[in-house]
């Protein structure tokens, strides 16, 4: 079994393979956190934890003269609120009476076979091996709200998920205005903190900085997950590198405004939680009502990131990505978008889509710019009909005529939005999101469809799917091009503005549902302005995303590897475009747009009738390698051979398929060193007394030598240049 419970010391024991976490109920009823980290016995750790009497922090009236015992040090699993304890906190509630206080104690519990699915949300769920789930209920006695703590262990990947349901039952209506998914309250706080932050098409760079005293915190409030901060986060040893070191993993399953705070407390300890972001979060929950927060995904690794990150990228790909896509080969796709942007007519594209055939893509993406009055970005948005001046055979007949080149065809959509200038808007004003009697904010020079609506979300749903069975559509770009603001909803009340953030998205999973899970034959693409909405929320409809709208391959490295942490390298759509590039006007070669766009999902982003034939050569060679050795790519374990910041003057990764017989290795120069030091590419993940033999050098080399010593690096490889190693096991 992997949850046990102790009834002696009323202990939770959850084990994966290679892991323990540890709780327990205490004296008084509250459930402490005792442990997280690499197996142990079934020895009780509260023991670790020294009561003490601490000045100014008070004490529970059920402690009577106990003055050491206070929950503002106590280790708790999931904290209360408003009765002694000043950190920050799982739950913050505006109960019936005008207080805002909850102490919960443990009233039950149930152990099962299984995984609960979170209804209205994605959430992982079991493969083949079995999955067991531990639910504890927290009770405040005197308000009768309860909070169901839910956990599953999956064994085999060394995770554990947490989520948390809040069920009022009082017969009074309360405000719920914080709740965090998952909270962890550590012993020590020798700790660093690394999170994912960056801006539009500069996505995921990782910031590494020390745990220190006061609140640590990543979030976004623009209605997404967001191109600044990534809901992802790593707690781990301050010496911590890709190989060895304790490091602690923490994934949000949600696609909105999220929390991650990381506090170092007055005694040196360290509370880490996560979940719906409180700012403009306010839900109206009446008698005998519930509300189900989103899962986290936890991880441990004693041994390193590259350890976390296989763990992730397993459990993503086998227990989150719902798309039968998810460990098959995808197709190679060429997007019309910085071949044509908004100028192109059908015959333009054909052109472009000939053209491309004898490079072996696969696929024929028509991005924005087909439907409505869409000749720029200020109008058509809403209006999902095909503009025949621009596609004069219409969608199903321009599908047939890719179809008829040996192509399969993909569509570019944007539902969430709509434009002033669009027939959508002017029959219904009032489904955009702005607040009444205000001018809204315009972004892109459009505004927000209200999917907290359950009517806009029906509209969209039939929209799209009339859409998509009118042709033979094989793959959908789905994109998202603003933030929320001026968030307000015409269908809500004065008392439940405060839900509208969190009931669109929920209203974004209604539609996915409707959409997306029913037609489990298309692959879609999720998109918001690139990486923008880059989360497990989104991969649970979408097998991959659209990294960024950076395609310059230079930095597209430190993009592809901050995003690696926790997201599958088969999750990240990576294009080769024109040069100069059009994000950063920089030129680099195209054998090295193509081994850094290998690092992803391969695909292309530029007119090919513009192409040199020894450029169109080059991509079909690179098609046939990365078509050839798909199943390294996708599904093999990525190494992470070097930083951004390392100072090697070139930045290497690697692939090791599961079996080990196969590997692949990559480098970029990044900056060129005339007359320069001899540099040396170290490998992973290979067996040590195996013999590799490597196709590019022709030689064979022991495991160890290309781990210890390495590949040496051509003195002649000058900026930019790339290079693969093909390496097979003898």
């Amino acid at each position: 079994m992997s949850i046990r419970y102790l009834e002696q010391t009323k202990t939770f024991m959850l084990d994966t393979k290679s892991t323990t976490y540890q709780m327990k109920v205490d004296h008084l009823g509250y459930l402490m956190h005792t442990y997280y980290g690499e197996t142990i016995s079934d020895d009780d750790l509260s023991y670790l934890y020294i009561p003490a009497d601490r000045g100014f922090s008070g004490n529970p009236y059920e402690a009577e003269t106990d003055r050491t015992y206070s929950l503002d040090t106590l280790p708790q699993e999931f904290s209360s609120n408003g009765v002694g304890d000043c950190r920050k906190t799982s739950i913050e509630v505006l109960n019936a009476d005008g207080s805002v206080a909850f102490a919960g104690t443990y009233k039950a519990h149930n152990i099962y076979t299984g995984k609960n699915k979170l209804e209205g949300l994605p959430s992982t769920f079991p493969g083949s091996e079995e999955v067991e789930t531990l639910e504890i209920t927290l009770e405040d006695a005197i308000t009768n709200l309860q909070v169901i703590l839910s956990y599953s262990v999956f064994e085999d990947e060394d995770v554990i998920t947490r989520s948390v349901k809040v069920v009022n039952a009082s017969t009074s209506a309360v405000k719920l205005n914080k709740i965090m998914s998952a909270t962890i309250d550590f012993l020590h706080s020798d700790f660093d903190f690394i999170h994912f932050d960056g801006r539009h098409v500069m996505e995921r760079n990782l910031t590494r900085t020390p745990v220190a005293y006061g609140v640590n915190s990543i979030e976004s409030v623009r209605g997404t997950s967001s191109h600044q901060h990534n809901p992802f986060a790593i707690l781990c040893d301050p010496k911590a590198d890709e190989d060895h070191g304790d490091c602690y993993g923490f994934a949000f399953v949600y696609s909105g405004n999220f929390l991650c705070e990381v506090e170092k407390d007055q005694f040196s300890k360290t509370r880490i939680s996560m979940g719906i972001n409180p700012r403009n979060f306010c839900y109206l929950l009446g008698a005998g009502e519930e509300f189900q927060a989103p899962e986290v995904v936890m991880s441990f690794s004693a041994n390193g990131f590259a350890k976390l990150s296989h763990q992730y990228h397993d459990m993503f790909r086998g227990h989150l990505i719902t798309s039968k896509f998810v460990d098959q080969p995808r197709p190679v796709v060429i997007n019309s978008w910085e071949a044509a942007y908004f100028d192109f007519d059908e015959d333009k594209l054909l052109h472009i889509a000939e053209s491309s055939v004898d490079m072996g893509v696969d696929m024929f993406v028509l991005d924005d710019g087909w439907f409505g009055k869409r000749d720029n970005d200020l109008s058509g948005l809403g209006d999902w009909f095909v503009n025949t001046k621009k596609v004069k055979s219409g969608i199903s007949g321009f599908a047939d005529k890719i179809n008829a080149l040996g192509l399969k065809f993909g569509l570019w959509v944007e539902p969430e939005m709509v434009s002033e200038d669009s027939d959508l808007y002017r029959a219904h004003p009032d489904w955009a999101i702005k607040i009444k009697g205000r001018r809204p904010t315009r972004a892109r020079h459009q505004l927000l469809l209200d999917f907290s609506r359950k009517d806009v979300c029906d509209y969209i749903i039939d929209a799209l799917n009339t859409i998509i069975d009118s042709a033979n559509i094989d793959y959908i770009k789905w994109d998202f091009n603003r933030n929320l603001t001026d968030v307000w909803s015409h269908a809500l009340p004065a008392e439940q503005q405060g839900e509208v953030f969190h009931r669109y998205v929920l209203g974004l999973y209604r539609v996915f549902d409707e959409v997306i899970l029913t037609h489990p034959d298309i692959i879609f693409c999720g998109c918001s302005g690139g990486g923008g909405r880059f989360d497990a929320g989104i991969l649970y409809y979408s097998p991959q995303i659209w990294t960024s709208d950076n395609t310059d391959a230079i930095n597209r490295l430190s993009i592809q590897y901050g995003t690696s942490f926790a997201y599958p390298v088969n999750t990240m759509e990576a294009h080769v475009s024109v040069c100069p590039n059009h994000q950063t006007f920089r030129t680099t070669p195209i054998d090295t747009r193509g081994i850094v766009a290998m690092g992803g999902v391969l695909g292309y982003e530029f007119d090919s009738t513009k192409l040199t034939p020894a450029e169109k050569e080059v991509c079909k060679t690179q098609i046939g390698i990365y078509k050839k050795d798909y199943d390294v790519i996708g599904n093999g374990d990525y190494y992470r051979l070097t930083a951004p910041d390392d100072n090697n003057h070139f930045m290497g990764w690697q692939f090791v398929s599961k079996d080990g017989k196969k590997a692949i290795a990559s480098v970029v120069i990044t900056e060129y060193e005339p007359n320069g030091a001899q540099r040396f590419l170290r490998l992973k993940g290979l067996e040590a007394d195996a013999i590799y033999y490597i196709e590019e050098l022709e030689r064979k080399v022991s495991g160890r030598v290309l781990m210890k010593a390495g590949i040496p690096l051509s003195l002649i490889l000058f900026q930019y240049d790339a290079i693969q190693y093909h390496l097979e096991k003898m």
